[in-house]
């Protein structure tokens, strides 16, 4: 009887056996470890950052560097059209305000990318050395001479802008001057030669204040002088100036008896392959774009609705 209970035994056994296999196999059941262990979802948010920081940073690193004359920000001309191209281009346009001789100078340094100025004959020799490429006309608007309506010079008879200068010279009535090398400064410097003088500050009644033209406008008011003025900042800034009145040059630009006057600007890119470093494509984007008939028919409407009259008058080619 012994006997017959062992096969049986035996079997017992290895069913037993047979049934604890399946448990020490547990690595096919082992996959769904790894997702808890590295979680891809809770990385994603690093990809969704990149974007966003690339967004913020080209913007911010396109930026446009324009040096132009006092007379383009004093008036209020580039705030009312630079957005636009800000809008279009995706760059921001950082101005440096300052007289065109200081404004030719960033240029043949290669401390900016384009040039906005007017004194021609400075500007055609920027461009013959090379600092300069391809200068286009943008507008224009003209000089008047203002001073104290008393007018102790009689400035008022004047047929022409040398005879008021001479009368001012006679008279040796104050007189403030810019003298700060801006194409303001050099059309009153040539004034002054036409009447065969070179004035200087040692003269008592020449006033040379090294300012922009706002702060000359200003000094000018204060002291009762006269001074030479670009039209489009005078029209901007007269309602502070109650001391001081166009006495030459006459009420709108039509009016003005000389035409020597008038006063033209141009947009020069910096010439890349003179100064490394200059963004020569974003400077040419802004010289096509500010003589362009969308950007020339903003120029033409700019101060129309306040004083009556164009501050800047488009002269670009089509």
């Amino acid at each position: 009887m012994r006997t017959s209970r062992l096969p049986t035994l035996l079997a017992v056994l290895l069913l037993l056996a047979a049934c604890s296999a399946p448990p020490a196999a547990q690595t096919p059941t082992q996959p769904p470890a790894p997702p808890t262990a590295a979680p891809a979802p809770t990385a994603a948010p690093a990809p969704t950052e990149a974007p966003t920081a690339a967004l913020t940073e080209t913007p911010a690193g396109l930026v446009l560097r324009l040096a132009t004359t006092t007379s383009t920000a004093d008036s209020g001309l580039l705030d009312a059209i630079l957005p636009a191209f800000e809008a279009q281009s995706g760059a921001k346009v950082e101005v440096i305000a300052v007289g065109t001789g200081q404004a030719i100078e960033l240029g043949t340094k290669g401390d900016v990318d384009v040039v906005l100025v007017h004194a021609r004959k400075r500007e055609d020799a920027f461009v013959e050395a090379g600092d300069g490429i391809d200068r286009r006309d943008v507008m224009y608007n003209d000089f008047v001479i203002v001073g104290p309506a008393a007018d102790p010079a009689g400035v008022k008879a004047a047929a022409s802008a040398k005879d008021a200068f001479s009368a001012i010279k006679g008279a040796e009535a104050p007189f403030a001057s810019r003298g700060d090398d801006s194409g303001t400064y050099t059309k009153e410097m040539s004034i002054w030669a036409s009447v065969g003088i070179t004035p200087t500050k040692d003269l008592a009644w020449y006033k040379s204040l090294g300012q922009g033209m706002g702060e000359t406008l200003i000094t000018a008011n204060e002291l009762g002088a006269y001074t030479l003025t670009d039209r489009g900042t005078w029209l901007s800034t007269k309602e502070n100036l109650p001391n001081l009145t166009i006495l030459f040059g006459g009420e709108t630009i039509d009016a003005n008896p000389d035409k020597t006057l008038y006063n033209p600007y141009g947009v020069i890119p910096v010439n890349p392959a003179k100064h490394e470093g200059v963004n020569h494509d974003l400077a040419e984007q802004f010289a096509v774009w500010i003589t362009s008939p969308e950007t020339q028919a903003l120029i033409g409407a700019y101060g129309k609705d306040k004083f009556g009259q164009a501050l800047f008058y488009p002269l670009a080619t089509p």
